[in-house]
C-alpha cells in the first residue's frame, strides 16, 4: 500500500496546491521535494514487497535444521537456561496452530528456545513452521532462516502450512507486543488481533497456547515508538508500526532494532497449555470476542505464574 500523499501533494480540483512560504509567496521548492521524498518512499516500499516471498514450505530444510541444533543448543540450553514444559500437550501428528506471546524485540530468543525444544521431542523431520514478520524474511542475510522453517506472515501463508498438515507457530502480538516496554514483561499484549482464531475455525485445527516468559529482560525496552513511526510513515509503507527505542548491547541507544542487538543471558521460561478445540468449547458458530478473552485470559492466568516463579531480572 502506498503512503499517504503529502500535503505538499494536496491537490484541489485536480490541481497541485501552491505552498506558501511564511511571507505568503509562493515556494517552489517544498513540492517538488514532498513528491521526490513521496516517490522514494513508494519505490522503497514496492521493493521490499516485491521481495516478500510466498511460502515455498520446501524451502524447509530438516538436514540443516538437524545440522544446526549443536549451536541452537549452547545458545538456548546454556546461554538462555531455556526451560520448556508441558511438550506433550501438543498432538503428535497433524496440523496444530501454536499461539504464543512475542518477546525480546528482534532477536526474540523465546523463538529459538522453543524450536530446539519442538526438535527435540518430534524430530526435525516433523514439518514445523514459524510466521515471521514481511522484514525478517527479505532482510539481506535472513533468507537462510526460511531453511529453519520461518515464512512470511500472511493469511495465506499461515492456511498453506497447515493445510500440509504442519505445526505452526504465530505470535498474534507482533511487532507491537515483542517490543513492549520491560515493566510490561509478564503481560499478554495481543492488541486486539484476531486473525489467528479465524484461522483456526476455518481450517478446524487444534490451538495450542504457548507462553513464555525472560525475553523482555534480554535488554532495556523503552518504547515502542508508534508515534515516530507514523510520523516517519513506516506503517504504510513497510507495515512497521513500531519504531522501538531500548537500551541494548553494543548499541547503547537502539532505535529501531534493525540491525538487532546482543542480548542479555536472562533465562527463557516456556510453559505449553493443553489444546483447545474452538468448536468442541464454544460451538459450531463461536463468538470471536469471547473466544479472544478465554484464550488470553487463560494465557495471561500462566503468565502470571510464572512470573511469580522469577526472583530476579535476567537471573530468572
Amino acid at each position: 500500500m502506498s503512503p499517504p500523499r503529502a500535503a505538499a501533494d494536496a491537490s484541489i480540483n485536480g490541481h497541485h496546491a501552491a505552498v506558501l512560504s511564511a511571507h505568503g509567496r509562493p515556494r517552489t521548492d517544498a513540492a517538488p521535494a514532498g513528491r521526490t521524498l513521496g516517490r522514494l518512499g513508494r519505490a522503497v516500499a514496492g521493493a521490499v514487497q516485491r521481495r516478500i516471498p510466498v511460502a515455498d514450505l520446501d524451502d524447509r530444510d530438516p538436514d540443516y535444521v538437524r545440522d544446526n541444533l549443536p549451536w541452537l543448543w549452547l545458545l538456548a540450553s546454556i546461554y538462555f537456561r531455556g526451560e520448556v514444559r508441558g511438550l506433550g500437550h501438543i498432538p503428535e501428528t497433524g496440523p496444530v496452530l501454536l499461539v504464543g506471546n512475542h518477546s525480546g524485540g528482534n532477536m526474540t530468543p523465546d523463538t529459538g528456545v522453543f524450536t530446539l525444544a519442538f526438535a527435540g521431542h518430534f524430530g526435525v523431520e516433523r514439518p514445523f513452521y514459524q510466521l515471521a514478520h514481511n522484514l525478517v524474511v527479505t532482510w539481506p542475510g535472513l533468507g537462510v532462516l526460511r531453511k529453519s522453517g520461518a515464512i512470511a506472515a500472511s493469511p495465506r501463508n499461515a492456511r498453506r502450512a497447515l493445510e500440509s498438515g504442519a505445526a505452526l507457530l504465530v505470535y498474534p502480538g507482533g511487532d507491537h507486543e515483542v517490543h513492549r516496554p520491560s515493566w510490561e514483561s509478564s503481560r499478554i499484549d495481543f492488541d486486539r488481533r484476531e486473525g489467528f482464531l479465524r484461522l483456526a475455525l476455518e481450517l478446524d485445527v487444534p490451538l495450542v497456547p504457548v507462553v513464555a516468559i525472560g525475553g523482555q529482560e534480554t535488554c532495556l525496552f523503552l518504547s515502542r515508538g508508534e508515534s515516530l513511526a507514523r510520523t516517519l510513515k513506516l506503517d504504510k509503507m513497510f507495515r512497521l508500526k513500531v519504531l522501538p527505542i531500548s537500551l541494548a548491547l553494543p548499541w547503547g541507544l537502539n532505535i529501531g532494532d534493525f540491525f538487532g542487538h546482543i542480548p542479555l543471558p536472562a533465562k527463557i521460561t516456556i510453559e505449553v497449555l493443553p489444546p483447545i478445540s474452538l468448536r468442541q468449547e464454544f460451538g459450531l458458530e463461536p463468538d470471536i470476542d469471547i473466544v479472544y478473552q478465554h484464550v488470553t485470559r487463560t494465557m495471561q492466568d500462566t503468565l502470571d505464574v510464572l512470573a511469580s516463579e522469577r526472583r530476579l531480572p535476567i537471573l530468572g
